[in-house]
């Protein structure tokens, strides 16, 4: 993999990728798991979604790492930084999980007591990555813009 496109290093750039669709599965996979309707109708759409925040947390993760090497980072933003893929792996599959059982059920029937319980799971997750994701950039901005700005 490039560390850089067009002089341009590659993480700063695939970072915004992972800063957004880690949050937008996030808030897919709530709304999936408190709403059978919104899960059975764009469930396919959520879970795309989620294989793309994976795939965007891996790259960003790869790509810190070589810059991290050239300019040197904080060991928190390292730290946070190579937890993502994993928290989003989880969401990713935890998503796929409860979509397809969810999607078979009718929309006159009730889920059953399981798939409630890997609601409630898919939830707690889809929370804790938005957490990750919030102190991962932080974590990232502050290595980047503390000392820089002046005021």
């Amino acid at each position: 993999m490039p560390d850089t496109i067009a002089g341009l290093p590659l993480h700063p750039l695939v970072v915004h990728a992972a800063v957004v669709l880690v949050p937008l599965t996030s808030i897919g996979a709530v709304l999936m798991a408190l709403w059978p309707r919104f899960s059975r109708r764009f469930g396919v759409l959520v879970v795309i979604v989620a294989g793309a925040a994976l795939v965007s947390t891996v790259v960003a993760k790869q790509s810190g790492e070589a810059l991290a090497r050239q300019v040197g980072v904080t060991e928190q933003h390292m730290e946070l930084g190579g937890r993502m893929p994993l928290v989003a792996a989880a969401l990713a599959v935890l998503t796929v999980v409860f979509w397809l059982f969810d999607r078979g059920i009718p929309g006159n029937r009730r889920r059953p007591w399981w798939l409630v319980v890997l609601a409630v799971i898919l939830v707690v997750v889809a929370l804790g990555a938005i957490y990750l994701t919030i102190l991962t950039g932080h974590s990232g901005a502050e290595a980047v813009w503390v000392g820089r700005l002046r005021g």
